[in-house]
């Protein structure tokens, strides 16, 4: 079952609050939470959650309890080497990529190209962009260059007013643009490949 925004953002809610304090939150508190003036929805959210096996609703006072089927996470079963080996020691937790990769304003792009290979971004690869319209300097940004073209490409603010837009591959160079030249349209927050 595909969960709506509004529904992911309740079972966010719930989880996290239940794993912070070791109890269910109130309906008020649920309400309170995400914006909503009339507990009617808030039951309605619960219930959506329970037919879809994410949450059990029962008698009590804070009578929500999380179930062990929780969709969008995969075991996170240790460490893994990239230099020297390791001892190889299983771990019990889970990684909740609804977490990892979802969130407001998040889209999603594949790349084309090798602009970006020494930042690890190869062609093909799909990145996760947090929708704004300003940047930190060496974010990685997408840029829309005269409301024409868009770019994925480190970013730099200079003094005099203009931005450089900086690939990680060694032979492409550095452009700089006036600053009205260049809208953010966002920031890369995430990354995916799949290997098959």
């Amino acid at each position: 079952m595909t969960l709506s925004p509004r529904l992911q953002d309740t079972y966010r809610f719930v989880s996290s609050y239940i794993l912070r304090h070791g109890r269910a939150p109130l309906h008020r508190e649920i309400a309170a939470a995400l914006g909503i003036q009339s507990r009617g929805v808030v039951n309605r959210y619960l219930q959506a959650l329970e037919d879809a096996q994410l949450i059990e609703l029962v008698r009590g006072h804070r009578g929500i309890r999380l179930t062990g089927h929780t969709p969008g996470t995969l075991p996170l079963l240790g460490r893994i080497a990239a230099g020297q080996p390791i001892e190889a020691i299983p771990g019990q937790d889970e990684i909740n990529l609804m977490d990892f990769f979802m969130g407001p304003n998040r889209f999603v792009l594949r790349v084309t190209g090798n602009s970006m290979i020494d930042a690890g971004i190869l062609d093909g690869d799909m990145v996760i962009v947090e929708q704004r319209t300003r940047a930190g300097n060496n974010e990685i940004v997408v840029a829309l260059i005269d409301n024409e073209e868009t770019t994925l490409k480190r970013i730099r603010h200079n003094k005099d007013g203009t931005v450089t837009l900086i690939p990680a591959n060694p032979d492409l160079s550095p452009v700089i643009y006036a600053a009205e030249h260049v809208a953010i349209q966002g920031v890369v927050v995430g990354q995916m490949r799949s290997y098959r």
